[in-house]
């Protein structure tokens, strides 16, 4: 991992062919990547996982719950989790819907270990980004949510570009205290200026935070 401060990484495998799960464990013990391998979707869902990146290695093709199906559930509970799908010789179209649903690829079987694990390490790495870029935003929101409600009224208004002046006339206080709530707003938040505390606003309205376990 390159940033210290991150959890190590593991990798999770799917797959109902035990020998399939057994080789990726093998070829992911000689790295000294941490796995953890199931024979189901349903048994990865039931599963309580780490808070720490990670990544998925995925039939698409499995009894009861699919590979895509488990996507799909996974897309929908903003679980942020890079996959790798491996597909049979005849589950191209499908791995091509696997892509423009969000898939980080997908590697025929048998696969080639060494580009298998050229592909994890890559998917890794993303997911790391990933997830330091949620913990940055968690953070972020967390210190917005400790506004008080004035000062979340404040803050909007920043945000909407007005100035402390007409800020003062449409809240009907006076300017001196708009001013007040601005320095303790840069204070909670831990900014210098309008601008971070706007990017930071903005970037947590924008981006609705991903599970990251």
């Amino acid at each position: 991992m390159t940033n210290p401060h991150v959890a190590e990484p593991i990798v999770y495998v799917i797959d109902d062919d035990q020998d399939i799960c057994n080789s990726l464990t093998w070829l992911l013990d000689s790295v000294q990547l941490e796995s953890k391998t199931f024979n189901s979707a349903t048994e990865f869902l039931n599963y309580q996982r780490p808070h720490t990146p990670a990544c998925l290695i995925l039939d698409i093709r499995m009894r009861g719950m699919s590979g895509l199906q488990l996507q799909q559930q996974l897309n929908q509970q903003k679980i942020n989790m890079p996959i790798i799908f491996m597909t049979g010789h005849g589950d191209i179209p499908m791995s091509v819907n696997a892509m423009k649903a969000g898939a980080f690829d997908f590697l025929e079987k048998p696969f080639n270990p060494q580009h298998m694990l050229n592909q994890i390490q890559s998917c890794l790495q993303k997911a790391e980004l990933d997830f330091v870029e949620y913990e940055k935003r968690n953070l972020q929101l967390s210190k917005l949510k400790s506004l008080s409600p004035r000062e979340n009224e404040i803050i909007n208004l920043l945000v909407d570009g007005l100035s402390s002046k007409h800020i003062a006339q449409m809240l009907n206080i006076s300017h001196k205290t708009v001013e007040i709530h601005r320095t303790h707003i840069r204070q909670k938040l831990g900014t210098e200026s309008i601008a971070q505390i706007v990017n930071m606003v903005l970037m947590c309205r924008e981006k609705t935070l991903q599970v990251m376990v």
